[in-house]
Formats: C-alpha cells, structure tokens, sequence
C-alpha cells in the first residue's frame, strides 16, 4: 500500500483508538520507519512515547496483513502492563509468559493464526528457547519484531543480559524481517553496539534530547535517612512516589519505620515471595498505596503517570539506571522531584560489589569480559562525577547523553538561575563560612591517632562522644576531642566524605579478623597542606528551607492551570470505582492528563467529550456516560459554566528539542530554498507525513517570515480565525472548525507560525 495513505489510516487509528491527535516529537518518524519496514533505533527518554510508537503502526499493519507485530521484553509486568493497556482501548494483544495459563496460551496463538491478533509480547528466553514459537512466527508471516529495553543487548549499557545477546540471530531466523530497537538510556556507544549486535540494515536512528524540565533534582549528603526520607514524604503528601533502597535490610526496615509513623508504606524486592511482591506492586498501580519502598527490582513497567517524587537513598549503579528510574517520576509532565541521598561509601561499596561478584562467577567457570567489568566501574566513576560537581544536573544529564543543553527561556531571555530545577541552580546549598578551619580539625584527628582507624571511630572523637574504646584508647584526652561537638555524626561524616573526593585525605582498606574489610582513613601531601593553611578546602552544607518556601516554589511552576481540583478528585474516585469493578489498573480507564482536561474545559456533551485528549472511541462508549453525568453533576451544584474554551498549559512530556537526522539536515537547507513538502519528500525519500514534521520544527527553530510556501494565504487567515475561537492549545477543536477541510499537518504548521 502506498505509504501516504498509511500515513493517512495511522493518524486515524491513533485518533479513533487511543484519542491523540498530535503526536510527539519523534513519534512520527519512528512509526514511519516501521511502516515503511525500514529498521530502527529509537531512543526517548521515560515518559516520551515510545510504546506508541510500536503500537499504532501494528495496529495499522496488521489491519492490511493480518500479521501481528512481536514485541520483545523483559519482564512479564512490563509485558502484563500494555496488554491491559491495549485491550482497554479496543487493541487485541496478547502475551506469552510463565503467568499465562494454557487456555491464556492457546487463546494468544489461536488470534495469532487467525489474522486477529495485533501485537503479540514475549520474553527474549521464550523466543530463544522455543524452536516451536518461531516456526509458529515464520509459518504465519511474522515480519515486524520491535525490542523494548534494547540497551540491554550491549555489554556497554548499564543493565547488560546475557539472553538478549541472542537476539542478534533475528535476522537470520527471519528472512526480510524489521527490526525496531527501543530505549529510554543509550549513550552513542550503546546506540552504535545495538545496530552492530542486531545486524541492522540502514536503520534509521532516532534520538530524542534526555532533558526532563518537569523534574527537579537534588544531591543531598546522607546524614539521617529515615528523617530525610520523612522529610521528602512530607513535601508530597497525598500523592505518590517510589523510594530506593540499595540492599532488602534497607527496604524492609525503611518500609517499617515509616508505617510506625503512620506512612502507609509497602516493600518491595527479590527476596519477597512473588505473591508479596505483586501484591505490593498491584496495590500501588491500583492507587491503595501511595508510597513503594524498594530495591531497583521495582518499577520497570509501572506505568503510574502521577508519581510525584522518586527519592533513591544510596547511589544508583549508573546515569543510565538514574535517568531511568528518575524517568518514572512526572510522566504526566507535571512538576515531579527526583532527590538522591548520597555518601562516599556508596561508591566503595559498588566498586567491591562489582570485584565480588566477578570472582564468584570466574571460581565457578564463567568467564567474565573485561571491557564489561571495566564499563561497570566507569559506570560508577561517572555517576560519582555527577554527583560530585557543581554544575546543573539537566545539563550533566543531557551533556552526559552526547547532547547540548539549552536553559529554559523566558521570553527571549534565559532563565536567570540556569534549569531552576535543580539543587546547583536553585541555590540549595552553600559554601561552610569556616570550612577549612573544620576540614583542619578532621585532618588533625585523624594525625593524632596515627592514621590507624576509620571514620567512625574519628568522628566519635571530634563529636567527644563518652565511649568506653575512645576512654581506652585515651582519646578522650586528645586536644581534638569535642573540637566538633556541636555536629551532627551525619553532618561531620559527609564533610570527611567531601575531603576524600577532593583530594585531601585517601582510605586504606585492610582485612580483619572475620574476613571484613575496613576504611582507614590515611593523610597524604594535600591533606598536610591545608593543615598548614597552604592549600585550601572547601565544604559545602544544605539550605533548609522551610515547607512554605518550598511550596511557594512548587506553586511558580505548578501547570494545573484552569483545572477544578474538586472536579478532579471526583472524577479520580469515579476512574477508581470503575477500574475495581472492571479488575484493571486505574490509568487504563482515563490518564490524569486526560482527567485535567475533562476538569479544565467541563464538557457538555459526548460528542464535545470526544475532542479531549485521551478519548478514544471505546473509552468514549465505555465511560463515558459516566463521566459526563459527574461533570454536569458537579457544574449544577457548584453554579459552573461548561464548555470551557480554555487554553490549555503545554504539557513538557517531549523534548524541546532533539538530535536531528542527517535527513532533517537536508529538509531544512531546502525548506530555507522555499522547496515544497512533496519535492523535499521526493528528495529524500520520505514520506510526505514526516517532512510535514520536519517543516513544523523548521518553522518553530528558524522563525521565517512567512509560510505562504507552504501554507495558502486564505488557509492561513481560516485557521487563525480558529484559533482566535478555541485557542492553540488543542488540534481537534480546530480541525472540527475548520469543518474538517485542513488537515492536521497544515493546522500544526499553522500554529508553529503562531508561536514562533
């Protein structure tokens, strides 16, 4: 079929089924390169879209071939989580996993053999280890394979796994077959070890920019876990979030101490039995918990849009697995805080962990790669180096990822304290008035005692604690005894902590009787230098600000603008009461994004209710009665107006900006020459519906003058009077209008003009 009208039939379905009506950035030149069965490498950060982007064009396709598409993942919650998702909106979909029962299983291959079935989902095991599955597959027609969690085929990437290895006979096993690589973490490196893994054949690469504006991050020293943990809950209360621990003892005695407090907690982590763990996991997808406590086993698939913040307690094993997990946080593009915990030891301790763990597996014969053990220390090292320096987060993170980073702007002008999202640009900590007089004090403790204990026993000493060791030792004596008495243990352990990696002091570890290890703390030359006031060194602290700034702040960037809160929680309890009744995860019945806007704009009618962002067909047929009867309801009791015309807030959920194609290159030397969208498509060999994509980031990035080129002068003026009516915050709206004469991809030219 000719792919304009592909084109043409996958903005219907993404319309009628999943209720969208503009897409992402990127969004459409990954489906085109599926649609077009041209291989891929798609990398978005969490939170952009990248399920759709698999998911619309084997909708599509399958309706013309009657073959599913097979997606690849890891995890069977991953997998559960979108066959949910697609059944809701009409999609049929199905799994192959462990969890299915036999009658699940004949059922998925039964709709696989019939045409019916859209996308099926299996583990990389299950398609490796199963000749049987794959003679299935080729016998009928399978030729769209799409590969969710891609990173993890690279021995570079931060969660390397053996099986996906495997993967790379794709090609082989399926003669002509598409082959569509997705992640959310990918450095160029991994991206160039996926294709080279995979074998793929003029892939398009698609890289989105990995800033998350809508995430505020924090580096705070590990001083009081639990009362910083309290103290991060207490900024959120009511909503949701996701706290990492680094081992099980941690998860289960953090989950315990805040439920003492009243905090209704759950734990999560491998040790759990399975039924304990989806029990804690389905509770807080279903919304009946509001805060998981858990190792890094949790929350790949968990596709709870509205968590608020993701606090993890130790250090991550790298910015790959950070910026996933942190991901989780603010899908719905709403303000979210990613607050990490941080203490020097963490690094040691992942360091040791590694060496371990590859001499266990090289005594029992494994042989373990060396350029992987390397990549996982430099993974560690890099993460250390983040947390470590001054400089904004958001622009560590992108710069981090192979990207340039652009502070948001106001107006014309960059904002004035950088990201204004993070601890560096906001300001939230400060130089220690008299630092080098307390790094002289901790330096000359740990000389007054021989360099011979670690830093516990030292910082006991200078906090003057009445241990029975220190009176032993006759430390207590010393003139540094007490010299820091006023000190918190925590505040004095980050400042040692702080002089380690500048520099100015180094460890030693040596073993004890029982086969442990400890930390020495050792002086070398800098470490005398600043003792001698010939070098300096300079600590910093936090700042704490009281609760009302901080809600002042969160107020300033707050995007729930023209939302009925009251109408929104209304609305929450109704989605509650249905996905209960229906046994399904709250989202799938409407996303909080799609609630906002049903609370914003207070339609009257089904047929209005049908231009919300989020309603499909099926869902509008399903619930949407009942939603109409809760909004005309609450408008009745609270003498409120329906039919808002209201400009919706710009929801960040994408990148403003993103890596572009040597092809978007192209487009756009010819677009500034005034060529037309069918020439620059005929050019490049793209479809017409991509380089609309490319004109409208044309348009939005160099600003011209005009659009007549392109856009009609009386198509120009019909669709501002539009705007002037509904605004520019939503397509349809404009489309109906317009009495459904303009497409789409001239509306949103239109509208790049307007902007711009």
């Amino acid at each position: 079929m000719d792919m304009d009208v592909l084109q043409r039939e996958l903005r219907a379905a993404i319309e009628r089924v999943w209720g969208f009506r503009e897409l992402r950035p990127l969004q459409g030149e990954a489906m085109a390169a599926m649609l077009g069965g041209r291989d891929s490498v798609v990398v978005m950060p969490t939170g952009g879209g990248k399920s759709l982007c698999y998911q619309a064009p084997g909708v599509v396709l399958g309706e013309q071939d009657r073959t599913a598409t097979v997606v690849i993942s890891p995890l069977i919650a991953l997998m559960k989580d979108q066959v949910d998702s697609l059944k809701a909106v009409g999609v049929c979909a199905a799994s192959l996993d462990s969890s299915a029962s036999k009658r699940e299983s004949d059922a998925a291959i039964a709709d696989l053999r019939s045409g019916e079935l859209r996308l099926l989902f299996v583990s990389p095991e299950r398609l490796v280890g199963s000749d049987w599955l794959r003679s299935t597959l080729r016998n009928v027609g399978v030729k769209r394979f799409a590969i969710d969690e891609a990173h993890c085929i690279s021995a570079w990437g931060h969660d390397f796994r053996p099986e996906y290895r495997q993967l790379s006979m794709l090609k082989e096993w399926f003669r002509g077959c598409s082959v569509h690589a997705f992640t959310a973490t990918a450095t160029e490196r991994v991206r160039a070890d996926i294709m080279g893994q995979l074998a793929l054949e003029d892939a398009e690469l698609l890289v989105g920019n990995f800033d998350r504006p809508n995430l505020t991050y924090r580096v705070l020293p590990r001083q009081d876990m639990l009362g910083q943990t309290v103290e991060v809950i207490e900024r959120h209360k009511g909503e949701a979030g996701i706290i990492y621990c680094l081992r099980r003892k941690d998860v289960d005695e953090l989950a315990a101490a805040l439920n003492r407090r009243g905090l209704k907690a759950m734990a999560y982590h491998a040790g759990m039995t399975p039924g304990d763990r989806h029990a804690a996991q389905d509770a807080f997808v279903n919304e009946e918990v509001d805060l998981i406590v858990a190792t890094v086993a949790f929350g790949m698939g968990i596709d709870r849009s509205s968590i608020r913040f993701v606090l993890h307690t130790g250090m991550p094993k790298s910015i790959e697995a950070y910026q996933q997990e942190t991901g989780r946080a603010g899908r719905d593009g709403l303000e979210a805080e990613c607050v990490l915990l941080f203490s020097q030891s963490d690094v040691i301790t992942g360091l040791k962990l590694i060496e371990k763990s590859v001499a266990e597996a090289r005594s029992q014969g494994t042989e373990v790669d060396d350029a992987y053990v390397e990549s996982s220390k430099q993974h560690i090292r890099d993460m250390e180096d983040f947390l470590r320096r001054p400089v904004c987060r958001h622009q560590q993170l992108v710069n981090y990822f192979g990207q340039d980073y652009s502070p948001p702007v106001d107006g014309e002008e960059e904002s004035d304290v950088g990201c204004g999202a993070c601890d560096v640009c906001l300001g939230d900590t400060q130089e220690v008035a008299d630092g080098q007089v307390v790094a002289q004090k901790i330096l000359s403790a740990i000389a007054r005692t021989q360099e011979r204990f670690g830093a516990g026993h030292v910082i006991s000493i200078l906090r003057g604690e009445n241990l029975e060791r220190i009176r032993q030792l006759g430390h207590d004596q010393l003139s540094v005894y007490g010299l820091l008495k006023d000190m918190g243990k925590g505040e004095v352990r980050d400042y040692v902590n702080q002089l380690i990696a500048q520099g100015a002091m180094g460890q030693e570890y040596v073993a004890l009787s029982n086969g442990q290890q400890a930390a020495i703390l050792k002086l070398n030359a800098r470490s005398w230098a600043v003792m001698k006031g010939q070098a300096q060194a300079k600590l910093i602290q936090p700042i704490h600000k009281s609760a009302e700034q901080e809600k002042e702040r969160k107020k300033s960037r707050e995007d729930w603008v023209g939302v009925d809160s009251e109408l929104f929680e209304a609305m929450r309890a109704l989605r509650k009461s249905i996905a209960e009744a229906r046994g399904l995860p709250p989202y799938t019945v409407f996303s909080d994004a799609t609630l906002r806007e049903l609370a914003r704009s207070r339609p009257s009618t089904m047929q209005k209710m049908r231009m919300i962002y989020g309603v499909g067909e099926k869902k509008l047929a399903d619930f949407g009665e009942k939603f109409l009867g809760v909004i005309t309801s609450h408008c009745a009791a609270k003498g409120l107006a329906m039919d808002q015309a209201v400009e919706s807030p710009k929801v960040d959920l994408a990148p403003k900006k993103v890596s572009v194609s040597p092809a978007k290159v192209q487009a756009f030397e010819m677009f500034e020459r005034g060529a037309s969208v069918e020439d620059v498509a005929g050019r490049l060999n793209r479809t017409v519906g991509t380089v609309s994509e490319y004109l409208a980031d044309f348009i939005t990035e160099r600003r011209p003058k005009s659009i007549g080129a392109w856009v009609p002068e009386r198509v120009y003026k019909r669709v501002v009077e539009a705007t002037e009516k509904h605004g520019t915050g939503r397509l349809r709206p404009l489309f109906v209008e317009l009495e459904e004469t303009v497409p789409y991809e001239v509306i949103k030219l239109v509208l790049a003009h307007l902007r711009g």
